[in-house]
């Protein structure tokens, strides 16, 4: 089940520039690419198209590449129904290549687009309607919903999805991931310290069973951190520059978590933090050992997320001497 992915991000790079690095990912090998989808970026230098609108650029300018949201939240700046209609058209573009991944989101994008800011609970009971919603309407079939949060009328896709798709649900912290087991296709998560993500997969594992399904038939998806150069100092600064604010997860239920206020709080990572989390380095080997705990963990889609300093050049390099020998080694172990 092993998918060698790359993350896209629309907060880092204009949509146009961040295309020609999917067709290039594409080419160099990589199997899928998940996108964010943010109204505000981490940091004031930073960029935020509408990723919908980036998915369908996406989707027609690739043939084979695996492409979704890492993630969308269905709740608050979006109706369900709004985000049923948007990931079915995805499909319709790239049939039997496109997936939903659903998050409860972040004050970042909802209440500054919305207004709107509920406690968690909330949010992930709304979420479990969201998917209820954005799943009868995939069916094509006629849909009145009344809900506690949503409701439709007679509402239908007149464009429905081409493919079955799966809804994967993101989960940062252990106590969601038996939520992500329960409801979803799928998991999706972040790299986080091992002890964190051997208690999300199991929580998330025992949710599965909890409703009958078999978890070792269901994806788990990573976002794995990694700059492919011996360069430390300069990888670094790019992660900062533009991603800290992501580094520091309390802070995103903060009602006024404006970009100036990420980059404040990301400011305090200092490179002890980022050798922890990333693995940046010139040597593919180092690399494949990096990469094999999160394989050992039982994951089976890993996405390389690299801030730079040139992207292009990272999934060229990444692509011709590091992915291939990850799909070597776990080769090696199928036939061991």
């Amino acid at each position: 089940m092993l998918k060698l992915g790359w993350k896209a991000g629309p907060e880092q790079y204009q949509p146009n520039e961040l295309l020609d690095y999917v067709v290039a990912a594409e080419n160099a090998g990589f199997e899928s690419v998940d996108v964010s989808d943010h109204f505000h970026p981490w940091s004031e230098q930073g960029h935020a198209c509408f990723t919908w609108s980036w998915l369908g650029a996406a989707a027609v300018k690739t043939k084979s590449i695996e492409l979704g949201p890492g993630v969308t939240c269905p709740i608050l700046r979006y109706h369900p129904s709004i985000i049923a209609q948007a990931s079915a058209t995805i499909d319709n573009f790239a049939p039997g290549r496109t997936y939903l991944a659903v998050g409860t989101g972040e004050a970042l994008n909802e209440y500054s687009a919305a207004g709107m800011w509920p406690g968690y609970d909330e949010r992930q009971s709304m979420m479990l309607e969201a998917m209820q919603l954005i799943r009868a309407l995939w069916s094509g079939a006629e849909v009145t919903f009344d809900g506690i949060y949503y409701s439709t009328q007679k509402a239908r896709l007149y464009t429905p999805p081409l493919s079955k798709l799966p809804i994967y649900v993101s989960s940062l912290v252990p106590e969601s991931a038996a939520f992500a087991g329960r409801y979803g296709d799928g998991l999706i998560t972040v790299a986080n310290d091992p002890n964190t993500l051997k208690q999300i997969v199991k929580n998330f594992e025992e949710g599965a069973l909890d409703m009958g399904k078999d978890p070792s038939t269901m994806p788990r998806l990573l976002e794995v951190s990694v700059a492919y150069t011996d360069d430390f100092d300069s990888a670094a600064r790019c992660f900062k520059e533009y991603w800290a604010g992501a580094m520091v997860p309390a802070m995103f239920n903060e009602r006024l978590y404006t970009p100036a206020q990420s980059a404040k709080n990301g400011s305090v990572i200092g490179n002890d933090i980022l050798r922890q989390k990333l693995c940046i380095s010139g040597d593919p080997e180092a690399h494949v050992k990096f990469v094999q705990q999160f394989i050992d963990m039982g994951f089976t889609h890993l996405y390389f997320h690299s801030a730079g300093p040139d992207q292009r050049d990272f999934i060229v390099g990444y692509g011709r001497d590091v992915l291939p020998k990850i799909r070597q080694q776990q080769a090696q172990t199928v036939t061991a």
